[in-house]
């Protein structure tokens, strides 16, 4: 099978400024005459060449989000485009410190707009959709217990998770407990990103203090087998974006990716696109590559949605709906 496009997917890890289209990111811009030279390619796509250039053209496309109006059309964009890869269900991250600048009032219109969005691309493409909040870690840990009781407060069927993203090197994953906990007494489902830009210490730490079930890509955990052996034991789902890790060096190429190495250790393992137009990649040329890879085929991509759809933030309703697609 050489087209996978049509495949069913799941994908969980996605942030939704980072998956905005490039095209849609310049009509908004001309509506509101934001300048945005040199953020774009010749050929259209974003513009950079290594990580700090790709954090300077992320912050001038995002500038032009600025209402809870502009995030509604940015969900259905990207649900749009999540669908026409065969994607069935997804989980989006959000940053309330981008939407309302962490205030409560303006969070709950900005999460509406979004809720909204999301109920259209399901009546449109029919994509299922759940939100995770998440706090930024170099913003540090006062905010991230900011952030923590507006997500408690706003948690409900589409408000399902809670996590956290950013500059991995800030801080330590127990300066950020007090937070967690804020959200896991909520019901929140919990994940943090570690074991990416950091090697397989973050990962054990934020095992350790953030008490997690998923870790956002901990790739690197590779390099640790008793902390391989214990992801497996305690089925913590690794949410794995194998095209990011190689645009960002992480891995120089897909051979030498850990995925196959970490899922054939026992570890569950599912796959994203984390910033998609910024890497140049789709789910579908995910799946191609991996297939390509390491001759994965339908079985295998349906373990891994499976896995995914087995440690989603999801009713249980959901949660059936969707495994059925894979069975």
């Amino acid at each position: 099978m050489n087209d996978w496009k049509t495949l069913p997917k799941t994908e969980i890890h996605l942030h939704i400024e980072g998956a905005a289209p490039p095209e849609f990111i310049r009509t908004l811009a001309k509506e509101k005459n934001v300048d945005l030279s040199g953020v774009f390619a010749a050929d259209g796509s974003y513009r950079w060449a290594d990580f700090a250039e790709f954090l300077c053209t992320y912050e001038a496309a995002t500038s032009v989000l600025q209402s809870p109006e502009d995030y509604r059309r940015l969900t259905e964009a990207v649900l749009a485009e999540s669908a026409a890869n065969g994607v069935v269900y997804t989980e989006l991250f959000l940053a309330a410190d981008f939407c309302g600048g962490g205030d409560v009032a303006a969070w709950k219109e900005y999460l509406a707009a979004m809720i909204e969005g999301a109920d259209n691309a399901r009546a449109a493409h029919g994509i299922e959709t759940r939100f995770i909040s998440t706090c930024v870690r170099h913003f540090g840990p006062e905010e991230a217990v900011k952030i923590a009781r507006l997500t408690a407060e706003t948690a409900g069927p589409m408000l399902t998770g809670f996590g956290m993203g950013g500059e991995e090197r800030h801080l330590s994953a127990a300066d950020f407990a007090p937070a967690f906990a804020i959200a896991a007494e909520a019901g929140l489902g919990l994940t943090s990103h570690a074991g990416e830009i950091c090697g397989a210490g973050s990962v054990r730490d934020t095992l350790d203090h953030l008490k997690v079930t998923r870790i956002g890509h901990g790739v690197r955990a590779i390099e640790d087998p008793a902390l391989v052996d214990r992801l497996a034991d305690e089925n913590i789902l690794l949410e794995v974006c194998p095209g990011s890790n190689i645009a960002l060096s992480v891995f120089s190429d897909w051979p030498e990716h850990s995925i196959e190495r970490l899922r054939r250790a026992g570890v569950p393992v599912c796959v994203s696109t984390d910033d998609p137009p910024y890497f140049h990649t789709t789910m579908t040329e995910e799946y191609a590559h991996l297939a390509d890879t390491f001759a994965w085929g339908r079985a295998d991509f349906n373990a891994i949605n499976t896995a995914a759809m087995n440690a989603a933030f999801c009713d249980e309703d959901t949660r059936q709906r969707m495994l059925a697609k894979f069975r």
